[in-house]
């Protein structure tokens, strides 16, 4: 409850707050004791504000027209150099530079790994070595086997099906799984199967388990390399090992036969058509030829941006206040909404052109019906997990621009609400400049002695001229105040 006194010559208002306990009666603090606090609470409003108020700034995108125009045209050139430079396996101008630059790769690896190449300087001599240094159980190549026959392995699809030849953290698994036990797992036809006793001559090195995981790893990633180009046996280009991205449908499978949940047709389908476009020449190779028009469309937004800043910052900036942290700052092409957005738009506008074509050559190529595998082949993965990653960005910052938003008008109210209060107590700290009087709250809080206390407060109230009728003398004329008038 509060009890409030009217002074009648200035119309002026105090609230005291008055609480009531098993003890006696509790009074707030004097009014210097309230400013105080108030004043304090009021600089961190204003803190949290300001705070608030420049995050909120950092999340919200400031694009203007140009910058959406260069951001759009960026996304269409290197859309048209997807089609044209990457196109699909076997196609590909950009594809056989990469090509090469893994064969170059391989052989750089296999000279690390005491290659000798003065008797043979060729791709085949350094894959034979890796593969003899990286020995594993699980490569059985199904050539003038049984697997063969039974599993339907072959040189052409033994790297996609074998699990320990994928590139992902379950392929790694599988792959020391096989070391330590001397097993081959792989998946054909939505199953998941395993080969016991797979190489009678393997040995995994090491004397203990941790020095065996080590070797394992070391042999999974030795013999991956050597396998990058194709095998040593390989005529032309040979068979990579798989893309990251299409191994994972070999992973689901096995995930799921491990878990005993039925495999569906459509995961049966999806590994069949990763397995079809791996068969001709989708790996990984092919997938860092992917990775170019992304990461040119990545440095010209960036680029794009940060000139266009960096023109600004020198015609609208004085000499004598150009500094490189400012400079930085105002063309800093990496943390800012406003460029993040621009690659939005260059990504998004990349994958349309991308994926327009890969639809125009599904339906070309279908004789009639739509060709799935050659869409695939066409459409650029990293592009569209590259613009994936750009709408959760998006997504995440626009809910978070949203909240703050919202943080923001009520901390602006709430400076309002106590800034008022802080000037409605300094009001009241000039006018209720009665020290002795006001220390009846403190005598309330500390003694039984309330009568005496009440009598000051009377006096108190006198003093402000309030109506005889209106002051409240004692406890019973307080209850008799709140009852409506009944004792």
């Amino acid at each position: 409850m509060a009890i409030s006194t009217k002074d009648n010559t200035r119309d002026a208002i105090m609230l005291l707050e008055l609480g009531i306990s098993e003890d006696g009666y509790e009074f707030a603090s004097d009014i210097k004791t309230a400013l105080a606090s108030a004043e304090v609470e009021l600089s961190a409003i204003a803190s949290k504000l300001n705070e608030s108020t420049s995050t909120l700034k950092k999340l919200t995108p400031e694009c203007d027209k140009t910058d959406y125009i260069l951001a759009a045209c960026s996304g269409a050139i290197c859309g048209v150099m997807d089609i044209f430079l990457v196109g699909k396996p076997g196609e590909s101008p950009v594809g056989d530079v990469t090509d090469k630059w893994f064969e170059s790769r391989t052989m750089d690896f296999a000279k690390m790994c005491g290659w000798d190449d003065s008797n043979n300087n060729s791709l085949s001599a350094a894959i034979k070595h890796l593969e003899k240094k990286f020995k594993i159980p699980y490569d059985q190549r199904g050539a003038g086997d049984a697997a063969s026959w039974v599993f339907d392995l072959s040189p052409k699809n033994h790297h996609f099906k074998s699990l320990g030849h994928n590139p992902t953290l379950l392929g790694l698994f599988f792959s020391i799984l096989d070391q330590f036990t001397n097993t081959s797992h792989f998946v054909s036809g939505g199953e998941l199967i395993s080969l016991q006793d797979a190489d009678g001559k393997f040995e995994l090195q090491g004397k203990n388990v941790p020095s065996k995981l080590f070797c394992g790893f070391i042999n999974w990633f030795g013999h991956l390399v050597s396998d990058m180009s194709g095998s040593s046996s390989s005529k032309g280009r040979g068979m990579g090992i798989p893309s990251p991205f299409w191994s994972w449908t070999n992973d689901i499978i096995a995930i799921k036969r491990k878990l005993n949940i039925p495999v569906s047709e459509f995961d049966k389908s999806f590994n069949e058509l990763a397995l079809e476009i791996y068969k001709q020449g989708y790996d990984v190779r092919f997938q860092a030829a992917q990775a170019i028009p992304v990461f040119v469309n990545e440095v010209l937004v960036r680029s794009m941006y940060s000139i266009r800043r960096l023109i600004r910052f020198f015609t609208t900036t004085e000499k004598a206040d150009r500094t490189f942290s400012s400079l930085w700052k105002a063309c800093e092409p990496f943390s800012n909404a406003t460029v993040k957005r621009m690659l939005t738009v260059a990504h998004g506008t990349f994958c349309l052109v991308d994926a327009g074509d890969a639809v125009a050559r599904g339906f070309i190529t279908g004789g009639g019906t739509f060709n799935v595998a050659g869409f695939f082949m066409r459409l650029n993965i990293v592009g569209v997990g590259r613009f994936t990653i750009s709408l959760y960005g998006e997504a995440s910052r626009g809910i978070k621009r949203h909240s703050l938003k919202e943080e923001v008008v009520v901390l602006r109210r709430e400076k309002i609400i106590v800034a008022d209060y802080v000037e409605g107590l300094k009001f009241l700290a000039e006018v209720y400049d009665d020290k002795e009087l006001l220390l009846f709250t403190q005598e309330l809080k500390e003694s039984n002695m309330y009568i005496k206390a009440f009598e000051k407060s009377t006096l108190l109230a006198e003093k402000r001229n309030v109506p005889k009728d209106q002051i409240l003398r004692n406890k019973a004329d307080i209850d008799s105040y709140f009852k409506g008038g009944n004792a």
